[in-house]
C-alpha cells in the first residue's frame, strides 16, 4: 500500500487562491495521504505586529519563548484548523494534529555547539503505529511544525524536516512518495528563471550545486532532508508546484540518490 506525503511551504499558505488550488488537487488525491504545513511568513508577521525581531540562521528561524508563543498560535492553531476545515469541505475527513497530539512526534530540544536555536525541537521518534490506524481509518492527519518532548514543552520544528520523518517512519510499513510543494515549478538552476528546473538531482551534482551557490538557503535544510530520506527507506521524492499531484507530466525536480 502506498502513502503520499506531502508538504506546503509558506508561500502557498499566504495566498489564499494559491492554498484553495492546492487543497483541491490534494483533496482529489485517492489512497492514504498525510499533509504537512509550515507558516513562517504569517508568524513572521503576526511577531512583528507584537514587536518580537524574527531572527532566521540558515533556513531555520531561531526560537525564544515569546516566538514559540507566536508559532503555536499561528502553526496549531489558526493555520492548520483552518486547512483542516477546507479540507472537510472537500470530502477529507481530515484531522489536524502537533507532534504532541497522540505523542505523534517526539523531539529533543536542539543542542548545537555554537548557535543557541531557542526552543527548537530535533525529531527523535514518530508514533507509526497510531499513525497506521489513523491512515487506515481514511483520516487524513495535517501536521503542522510543532513537537514536544514528552515533558510537556512543546518545540518548533522544520516543516521539511517532519515531513521527511513521517515519510521514514512510514516507509517501514508502507511505500512512501514524499512530495515537497511550493510555488515554484522545482529546484532552479537560476532563481529568475522560473523556467530554468533541473529535472533531476542525485548527492554528486547536489553537492556541485551547493558549493557554487546555486543551491543556497532555505533549499539546503529541504535537499538535505531528501537525501537523508531516500538513504532511509523512502522510494520517491519530489520537489514542485502543487499541479503536480495531478499532472505527474507537469515539469518538476525528482531527488535520486
Amino acid at each position: 500500500m502506498e502513502v503520499k506525503v506531502i508538504k506546503i511551504g509558506g508561500n502557498i499558505i499566504d495566498n489564499p487562491t494559491e492554498l484553495e488550488q492546492f487543497l483541491t488537487d490534494f483533496s482529489k488525491i485517492q489512497g492514504y495521504k498525510v499533509l504537512v504545513h509550515g507558516g513562517g511568513k504569517s508568524a513572521t508577521k503576526m511577531a512583528e505586529s507584537i514587536g518580537l525581531v524574527p531572527q532566521m540562521i540558515e533556513g531555520r528561524r531561531i526560537t525564544d519563548s515569546p516566538m514559540l508563543d507566536v508559532v503555536v498560535m499561528i502553526y496549531a492553531g489558526q493555520i492548520n484548523k483552518h486547512i483542516v476545515a477546507q479540507l472537510q469541505a472537500k470530502d477529507n475527513n481530515a484531522i489536524g494534529f502537533s507532534g504532541a497530539d497522540g505523542n505523534l512526534i517526539q523531539s529533543t530540544k536542539r543542542n548545537h555547539p555554537t548557535i543557541d536555536y531557542g526552543f527548537v525541537g530535533d525529531v527523535q521518534q514518530v508514533n507509526t503505529n497510531l499513525l497506521k490506524i489513523l491512515l487506515e481509518n481514511n483520516i487524513v492527519p495535517v501536521f503542522c511544525a510543532i513537537t514536544h518532548d514528552k515533558n510537556g514543552q512543546l518545540l518548533n520544528t522544520n516543516a521539511d524536516t517532519i515531513a521527511s520523518e513521517l515519510s521514514i517512519a512510514l516507509s517501514e510499513v508502507f511505500e512512501v512518495t514524499l512530495t515537497y510543494c511550493f510555488e515554484k515549478q522545482g529546484v532552479l538552476q537560476d532563481s529568475e528563471d522560473d523556467s530554468s528546473v533541473i529535472t533531476t538531482i542525485n548527492e554528486d551534482l547536489y553537492k556541485q550545486l551547493k558549493a557554487e551557490k546555486v543551491i543556497h538557503s532555505g533549499m539546503i535544510p529541504k535537499l538535505d532532508n531528501c537525501f537523508n530520506s531516500l538513504s532511509r527507506g523512502v522510494q520517491k521524492i519530489k520537489i514542485g508546484h502543487h499541479k503536480m499531484l495531478q499532472n505527474p507530466d507537469v515539469l518538476h525536480t525528482t531527488i535520486t540518490l
